[in-house]
């Protein structure tokens, strides 16, 4: 199984900046897509972005331009820098990671943007 460890939340101001983390540990050979969601209070999940091992990027429409996906392979390791926050971004945002056919998931760090 794979471990995943979300960091990097917080709260900060409509306009800020936060850079989240996803450390991937445990049976990390053959991962493949890595991806980032978020669920809001009394909302269902959604995806924010992904990124494959390759290096293939797709971002849902309300943060391209704003958030950008990364990942480091040598690390085991996800980023997502997300810049220009709006008070619509609040939420937990989890970590996944599918090998095998089989997603795993963080258990979320928290994202509070205040306006």
């Amino acid at each position: 199984q794979v471990q995943l460890v979300e960091s990097g939340g917080g709260l900060v101001q409509a306009g800020g900046s936060l850079r989240l983390s996803c450390a991937a540990s445990g049976s990390i050979f053959n991962i493949n897509a890595m991806g980032w969601y978020r669920q809001a209070p009394g909302k269902q999940r959604e995806l924010v972005a992904t990124i494959t091992t390759g290096g293939s990027t797709n971002y849902a429409d309300s943060v391209k331009g704003r958030f950008t996906i990364s990942r480091d392979n040598a690390k085991n390791t996800m980023y997502m820098q997300m810049n220009s926050l709006k008070p619509e971004d609040t939420a937990v945002y989890y970590c996944s990671a599918d090998r095998y056919g089989f997603r795993s998931w963080g258990r979320g760090t928290q994202v509070t943007v205040s306006s």
